[in-house]
């Protein structure tokens, strides 16, 4: 299956639905999927960035997993992750690839994106870099920084410095996309940048790798920068079956990339735009979710790998920078029904 830009810059009927349908999504959805079969298969749209813990979706649509689960599904590739959730409410998506961050965003708004599954935790993989006059996020105060607002970039950012007793104010912020931060640091005009792999790899390699380093990263927050599927609840509630198609589809995938590594580095390499040897190593810097582990997420806990944990702080963080005007109930972000239903499987 070809994946088509969208930029500014998954058996037998029987089968599937012996395994995919509980009780829990009920009798309807059971013959939703029936009768969708027996129409042919179904299209949808997902929006997505290029983004190493995206992997598992990258070998589905390049083996077309999402076949056997009666789908065409078409990865809508972005520049810039902020203008996804304006392209799912003007209908040219079904569905996005979003950072949890950004699903508690938009809530205050009135755009109800709903988490239906968790993909990764970035490990590392998101990170604020610097030229080698700085050595601590508090060397930040009075210096130009690169990033990408209303972005995983920007949360990351705030979070590192409300965590080092600074906050937006005591940096000069320049609006840029991800994909640009290399270039400008290569060029010396900023001493500082926020980005994500593959950018990232391609900031820390420059001067033999001597010129950046890493000052902060994800590492340094685990599970707070969280890379989630969603849905609305329009979607949520017409096409059900092919939601579920989609997330079986992305674990088909995972399971080939653990059986298959090498063979599954290529694929995501030539999505990317990188080699599989710079596959593998952008692999280190996320955690890619096993089913058997994504009921926690959806869990009340003190550990930010929950969303309640997680979406409070974030909220907290959203509201002080003035992008939301009061932190939404955490649990109206998610639906956790097509986890439960698969997992129980």
């Amino acid at each position: 299956m070809t994946s088509s830009g969208f930029s500014p810059s998954r058996h037998a009927a029987s089968s599937l639905l012996g395994r995919l349908f509980k009780p829990a999504l009920g009798l309807a959805v059971a013959l939703a999927a029936a009768s969708a079969f027996a129409a042919g298969p179904t299209s949808m749209k997902v929006g997505t960035v290029v983004w190493i813990g995206y992997g598992p979706f990258y070998v589905a649509d390049a083996l077309d997993l999402y076949k056997k689960y009666n789908l065409k599904v078409s990865l809508q590739v972005f520049t810039d992750p902020a203008l996804i959730p304006s392209a799912m409410a003007w209908g040219a998506l079904d569905g996005g690839m979003l950072t949890f961050d950004q699903v508690v965003g938009q809530a205050p708004g009135g755009k109800v994106l709903k988490v239906v599954m968790p993909i990764d935790y970035s490990n590392g993989g998101d990170a604020i870099v610097a030229d080698s006059s700085i050595t601590k996020v508090s060397d930040f105060k009075g210096k130009k920084v690169g990033f990408n607002p209303l972005s995983p970039s920007d949360f990351l950012l705030s979070y590192a410095l409300k965590t080092n007793g600074l906050s937006d104010k005591d940096i000069v912020a320049v609006n840029m996309t991800p994909e640009a931060v290399p270039a400008a640091m290569a060029s010396g005009q900023m001493p500082i940048g926020v980005t994500y792999e593959p950018s990232l790899s391609q900031i820390l390699s420059q001067g033999g790798g001597k010129k950046f380093k890493v000052v902060f990263s994800s590492k340094n927050a685990p599970g707070l920068i969280a890379d989630v599927l969603v849905f609305d609840d329009k979607a949520i509630k017409a096409r059900p079956a092919d939601i579920a198609g989609v997330m079986k589809a992305y674990l088909d995938g995972l399971a080939y990339m653990k059986a298959k590594p090498d063979e599954s580095a290529k694929i995501i390499g030539k999505f990317m735009g990188v080699s599989a040897k710079e596959v593998k190593e952008q692999l280190s810097g996320v955690y890619n979710i096993p089913l058997a582990e994504m009921p926690k997420a959806f869990v009340k806990a003190k550990e930010t790998t929950s969303y309640y944990a997680s979406g409070e702080i974030i909220g907290q963080l959203l509201k002080a920078k003035g992008q939301i005007t009061a932190v939404p109930p955490i649990d109206t972000t998610f639906d956790a029904q097509f986890v439960t239903a698969l997992t129980k499987n």
